[in-house]
């Protein structure tokens, strides 16, 4: 009978047992290993606060909401929750619950960009407190902490975050936030986020912040690893089309939650309702640009490591990577950024930018379209000489942001311009 029943019920559910089974070999990557996306993802981006019946219209699509201000039933007698578009807005709402989903947390705030983002989040901070910062940083991260935050008695330490006694070292009675970027920008070192967080935590009152621009929450999910905050440049890989500027700040912190709603409020850096709308909808596709910046930027990283004109490669996905099972292990994948150095000096390196056709010489990363740069002179210019020898951050070292193109269109692009800048 039991036999029987099993049977029966094996035949009744073999159309998911088999979706099943699809789903799990689908999921295995390139490698072997087994590196799956984080559950639900794709749906949550799609569904989440995206609910028709939230609009009178019953739109399927969410609504732009471009009202600065809302009529009140009476003297502080808000109708639907709103008074005043920087307090609050419908659109800027479904784009923070849909990212806060993503990203595995409870609440999302939207900001005017990532470095407003980066000011919101200083702001918790008062005046004596001290920060410590990775030291292979976005050049504006480091740009407002040297020579903005500083002018407010907020003190910074650059610091080797892949070393652990180097961090714990670093650590002050007066250290307050601990903030990484992992993959660190641009030489990819990849920081145990984890094990930063554990330490940190070991003294009470440190938050625990981490940029996750270039890894995006498809690929890495700071908060499950112990990250208080997670935040973005929305600019980049989630918006993914290089129209909007933005960023969004994300945590399961309710009093962090509160503090910075208000924050939020009280100082203004919020976003308009249409790049809210536009970086809502740039979510939706996240999961599959992800798969093909990856998939790209591999095949890049993989065709620079053999090439006689490139002496040294920077990708997490490369078993050459120091990190490279520290990767494997705490992202579900290794991005679309590459960075490489080139042989010979800053006039190959401007050789061979001039010489590429399908690569656009443009700041700025995570869009369709493939980008390259030397951050020495363009987003990290504005770290000192010293900083950037110290971190290799030289003018041959050039990165990529691999875009949606063909793989063999990129790979020969890249190829007739490394030839072009060995030529005398």
């Amino acid at each position: 009978i039991v036999m029987k029943r099993l049977a029966l019920a094996v035949t009744k559910y073999r159309p998911f047992l088999l979706y099943c089974v699809r789903s799990m070999a689908q999921s295995t990557s390139s490698d072997g290993s087994d590196r799956q996306t984080f559950p639900h993802f794709a749906t949550d981006a799609i569904h989440v606060g995206q609910e028709p019946e939230q609009w009178n219209s019953y739109a399927v699509v969410p609504v732009i909401s471009l009202s600065t201000t809302f009529k009140q039933d009476g003297p502080a007698q808000l109708h639907a929750g709103f008074e005043y578009s920087r307090s609050g807005n419908p659109t800027r709402n479904v784009f923070e619950k849909c990212i806060a989903a993503c990203e595995g947390g409870k609440h999302g705030l939207a900001t005017s960009s990532g470095l407003a983002a980066t000011l919101l989040l200083t702001h918790l901070l008062k005046a004596g407190d001290h920060v410590v910062s990775v030291n292979d940083v976005y050049g504006g991260t480091n740009r407002y902490f040297t020579h903005v935050a500083s002018k407010f008695n907020v003190q910074t330490s650059f610091v080797d975050c892949t070393n652990l006694d180097t961090f714990r070292a670093s650590l002050k009675e007066n250290t307050k936030m601990v903030w990484l970027e992992t993959p660190t920008n641009p030489t990819l070192k990849v920081i145990d986020i984890e094990a930063i967080a554990a330490i940190a935590h070991e003294k009470p009152g440190i938050m625990v912040v981490v940029d996750n621009t270039f890894m995006s929450p498809y690929l890495q999910r700071p908060l499950n690893l112990g990250a208080d905050v997670v935040m973005h440049s929305v600019t980049k890989y989630i918006n993914g089309h290089s129209d909007v500027v933005m960023g969004v700040i994300v945590t399961n912190n309710d009093d962090l939650s509160k503090e910075m709603r208000y924050l939020q409020n009280a100082m203004g850096p919020v976003p308009s309702a249409f790049d809210c709308f536009l970086a809502n909808r740039g979510l939706k596709t996240l999961h599959v640009r992800m798969r093909e910046h990856e998939r790209n930027a591999t095949a890049v990283a993989t065709f620079l490591e053999g090439h006689p004109n490139v002496q040294e490669v920077f990708y997490p996905g490369l078993l050459s990577h120091p990190q490279h099972e520290l990767a494997k292990r705490q992202c579900k994948g290794f991005g679309g950024m590459v960075s490489f150095r080139i042989k010979g000096d800053l006039n190959n390196s401007k050789k061979f930018l001039s010489a590429l056709k399908i690569f656009t010489l443009a700041e700025s990363l995570g869009g369709f379209e493939s980008l390259v740069e030397i951050p020495s002179v363009m987003t990290h210019a504005s770290v000192s000489e010293e900083e950037r020898k110290m971190l290799g951050i030289t003018d041959t070292l050039i990165r990529l942001s691999v875009g949606l193109e063909e793989k063999d269109d990129i790979i020969a692009d890249l190829d007739q311009a490394l030839k072009a800048a060995a030529a005398h």
